[in-house]
């Protein structure tokens, strides 16, 4: 199969997975926008340019409206914004359940991109794709999603997943969005209490009718010490645009409550889909200025506890 060069779309024989190669000489790190702060990009997607190589699910894949989310333009931008490393999440709205690009995106950028691969719980084959993800492509986390057609945690092939992901070293990001899905969700994280766990979007919180009730299972969830909070809701959630002040104090108690040492910063990119109240600088933005946390909150949130978790090489 074909190794593709992103940016001039050169191809050559190789691999067994068509490999994803940016067409610019990428720095590992920078900090010329945010001084010495370490920043990392914990939730990002990434789309090919290249469909034929990397086809899209054939049932209406969801596109960017603008372009598209490819790996160039997601590093492109996150220089330019100062972060330093980013992890990569598995677009399943435009690809289903095929890690391809993904995976070689991941294995030709270990520097400063860490995967994060999504499988389907309910195919007894995912187990084993997910140690072959691990072992050849350097994939760091499985990001999690109930089993049963997507109705509950409390399910053999979740378990297996992250029994899997226990033993070849793995995190789990947890996409935990309904509150009827917590009751499972915590049988898992008591089973599995030495697996690093990422709570993605913290349950999905924005304003509304049920804001008080996520937000209360938020931070009762806190309990579990291998939760970690993506801090990351501003940007899909608020009504308001930047600043996003309508879901403040919602993030400072988040991280009050967790503990900075226990929260991560997020993108959400590519913006024009997932934020649309919300470019990328903005939402950062937030967190370096906005937000009135503490230079050592700030610090962990926005690198600090990613470094630790997924980059220790930064």
């Amino acid at each position: 199969m074909s190794v593709v060069q992103v940016g001039d779309e050169i191809g050559q024989l190789a691999g067994s997975f068509p490999s994803v190669r940016s067409s610019v000489e990428w720095q590992s790190t920078t900090t010329d926008r945010n001084g010495s702060m370490l920043i990392i990009d914990c939730h990002a997607h990434i789309t090919s340019p290249d469909e034929e190589r990397y086809p899209p699910r054939p049932n209406n894949p969801l596109r960017v409206p603008e372009g598209t989310g490819s790996l160039d333009e997601l590093r492109r931008t996150s220089l330019a914004n100062g972060v330093s490393a980013v992890r990569a999440v598995h677009t399943v709205s435009f690809y289903d359940y095929d890690n391809r690009y993904l995976c070689d995106a991941a294995k030709l950028n270990p520097s400063w991109m860490a995967g994060v691969c999504t499988l389907e719980p309910d195919d007894p084959h995912s187990p084993g794709l997910l140690e072959e993800f691990v072992r050849e492509y350097g994939v760091k986390t499985l990001r999690s999603t109930p089993g049963n057609q997507r109705t509950t945690f409390d399910h053999d092939g979740v378990r297996k997943l992250w029994r899997t992901c226990a033993d070849v070293g793995a995190s789990v990001d947890i996409f935990l969005m309904r509150l009827e899905w917590v009751e499972s969700a915590e049988k898992l994280l008591k089973e599995f209490p030495d697996v690093t766990v990422g709570f993605c979007h913290c349950m999905d919180l924005k304003p509304g009718p049920q804001y008080e009730d996520v937000l209360r299972e938020v931070l009762r969830l806190s309990k579990y010490k291998n939760l970690y909070a993506k801090v990351d809701f501003i940007s899909t959630g608020t009504e308001q645009g930047y600043p996003g002040s309508d879901l403040h104090a919602a993030t400072l108690k988040i991280i009050d409550t967790y503990g900075p040492e226990r929260c991560v910063w997020g993108s959400n990119f590519p913006n024009s889909l997932w934020t649309p109240k919300l470019t990328y600088s903005e939402h950062l933005r937030i967190f370096t200025e906005a937000l009135p946390l503490s230079d050592e909150a700030r610090a962990q949130v926005l690198g600090e506890t990613a470094r630790r978790l997924w980059f220790p090489q930064l």
